[in-house]
């Protein structure tokens, strides 16, 4: 594990939290605000189909009423010709076709608004992945070591998701007030008190729901850092990546018990949340009907008293059942935006975090050849939400042109320095000059495009020869040329020769005709990434590890050689590898302790000599 993923596992620990009190009714109306903001990402993502989601409902929200209304006429129809009272049917089939139409019209407004709803569903998670990606690019590299940020992006992600469910409620919400009105009319026309017998049975049905969602919210944003947890088991557990550590230490067992243990946790906690909705459900539920039955016979004792005709009945009958599913849908869903408009919420936060490291107004061109170097001035660092520093107190300077080591044993913050060179942070004190400017000043991505680096923990992409090499320099993903160039520098070209389709052929095990290279295989082609820019400044971060001693050698002293006349900072245990640079700067504890050449080093009989001469003796 990463010194990154182990700070964020301590940070998080095994009981954070990340709970928000249960909103209030104030609350819920308040989180309305962020729909605006909503509806503007949806109208970005595709107008027409917008527009035309807010019309097919529009048109759907008519069609119940007309459908009971015309049924109540061919009703009283049907009864005036079986009395005898006419003897002309023209007018019921042509009321039973118009039934018909409106019922095919129904159907098909239906299916149409489904259609949109899938399609805009489908681009708006598209576009929201999309912005998601964007706005991570911009972010500090600190930012993403942080757990709490971890927390916000996991909550962003899933917000892409069924984010146009809600763009679908709200125009449900619209379409289903606009019918209950017409519904509502012709009650209030028969007897006003209908209405009130139906909120009375509706609202505590409506609290309770909205209770229950509030209690749902605030344990899914409480399970967050569980659940990545939960996740990254079940990711472990079962990954090419992984297999290999698993089966030797016999961490399945483990890995099984601590899944088991997060997910019962869960369940438990959704069942006793789940028990309790349905129990008081059933319980409203009962409310409903028993008051759609007392106005159900209401109007049953007026037909019988002739007061009504029995087509009116079934319509104020079907109008008060509609209205009062309506009514309960529209309070029901209510809370449902009002929640959705709150998880908004967490999808908004995510884009309101800003970096730190950000492009000058006026930048600085980054020069076109580096003429003194770069300047440590008592410079520091030191983690979020961490009170040790990294690295303090360094003061140096790394000449143009110079091969600088940093030797040090784990955790030196060696790692951490060549962050600062690249500028993946800023010190927290002091400065880094470049040719006497500090760095930043400078063009932020003329900066990183001078510079080549490569990291000990370097990706393994799932992508073909050629892509993993280009990652290096993106911009050339299709100049073959200087592809195989950057191999036959890093010594990768002899490998990609015995490939099946050489530098097309898929690496890694996760798609189909994938080859797995071995470990020093894999870092000869993350070194080719290096050599795919005409980099000022190229810096090896342990990228060497997995070869062997003298391989590690013929690849540092290719480097060498490729880069004469070039700054360059590598960083190596192997002391052989070491010596060839022309300064080496040793740390100690985040600390400058020593620097100077093999030779003045060793004669300093410092830190230096002692671990060198260790590392020479396990030689003997």
């Amino acid at each position: 594990m990463s010194k990154s993923k182990e700070r964020m596992a301590r940070e998080r620990g095994p009981n954070r939290q990340n709970v928000i009190a249960n909103p209030t009714l104030k609350e819920k109306f308040a989180a309305l605000g962020n729909l605006p903001r909503f509806f503007k990402l949806v109208w970005e993502t595709h107008k027409w189909y917008t527009l035309l989601n807010g019309l097919l409902r529009l048109l759907r929200s008519a069609i119940p009423v007309a459908i009971l209304y015309v049924g109540k006429l061919i009703i009283d129809e049907v009864v005036t010709l079986s009395k005898g009272h006419a003897t002309d049917h023209q007018l019921l089939w042509q009321l039973v076709a118009a039934e018909f139409a409106l019922a095919i019209l129904s159907d098909a407004l239906a299916r149409a608004t489904a259609l949109v709803d899938s399609l805009l569903g489908d681009l708006f998670s598209n576009h929201t992945s999309v912005k998601i990606m964007e706005h991570a690019a911009t972010l500090d590299l600190d930012q993403f070591e942080d757990s709490e940020f971890y927390d916000k992006l996991e909550r962003a992600r899933q917000q892409t998701i069924g984010r146009t469910i809600l763009l679908s409620q709200v125009l449900t919400q619209v379409q289903d007030l606009i019918t209950m009105a017409f519904l509502a009319a012709g009650l209030m026309a028969f007897n006003p008190w209908l209405i009130l017998l139906l909120l009375i049975a509706i609202v505590p049905a409506f609290l309770g729901e909205s209770y229950f969602n509030d209690r749902s919210y605030a344990l899914t944003r409480g399970q967050t850092p569980e659940r990545r947890e939960l996740d990254y088991i079940r990711y472990i557990g079962a990954s090419d990546e992984t297999a290999k550590e698993v089966k030797l230490f016999n961490l399945s067992g483990f890995l099984i018990d601590r899944f088991k243990t997060l997910s019962n946790k869960f369940y438990d906690d959704n069942k006793k949340l789940s028990i309790k909705r349905a129990s008081w459900g059933t319980f409203f539920a009962l409310l409903g009907s028993a008051g759609y039955y007392t106005a159900y016979v209401v109007m049953i004792m007026k037909t019988i008293e002739g007061a009504l005709t029995i087509g009116t009945l079934t319509f104020l009958a079907g109008s008060f059942r509609q209205l009062r599913s309506t009514l309960e849908n529209i309070l029901t869903r209510f809370t449902a935006v009002s929640q959705g408009a709150i998880y908004l919420r967490d999808f908004f936060e995510f884009f309101e975090i800003q970096p730190k490291i950000f492009m000058p107004v006026k930048p600085v061109p980054f020069p076109a050849q580096i003429k003194q170097g770069f300047t440590f001035e008592n410079v520091g660092f030191k983690y979020h939400n961490s009170d040790k520093w990294a690295n303090r107190h360094l003061s140096f300077t790394l000449h143009a042109g110079e091969k600088l080591a940093l030797v040090g044993e784990n955790g030196a913050g060696k790692t951490t320095l060549v962050k600062l060179l690249a500028r993946l942070y800023d010190p927290v004190e002091g400065r880094i000059l470049l040719d006497g400017i500090d760095l930043r000043d400078y063009d932020l991505l003329q900066l990183r495009h001078n510079i080549g680096i490569i990291f000990q923990d370097y990706l393994r992409y799932q992508m073909s020869f050629a892509q993993n090499i280009a990652v290096g320099n993106i911009d050339e993903m299709n100049n073959r040329a200087l592809i195989e160039q950057s191999a036959e520098k890093s010594l990768a070209s002899l490998l990609a020769k015995k490939l099946p389709n050489q530098y097309d052929q898929a690496l890694g095990r996760r798609f189909n005709n994938g080859v797995e290279l071995s470990g020093g295989e894999w870092q000869k082609v993350a070194l080719a990434r290096a050599y795919m820019k005409d980099a000022q400044l190229l810096i090896l971060d342990e990228p060497t590890s997995a070869l062997d001693a003298r391989a590690e050698y013929e690849v540092f002293q290719r480097f060498a050689d490729l880069t004469k006349g070039k700054t360059a900072v590598l960083i190596s245990h192997r002391f052989s590898t070491v010596r060839m640079a022309d300064r080496i700067l040793v740390l100690d504890k985040g600390q400058q302790l020593e620097i100077g050449s093999h030779e003045e080093l060793l004669a300093l009989g410092g830190r230096y000599a002692e671990l060198f001469h260790l590392q020479a003796k396990g030689y003997r």
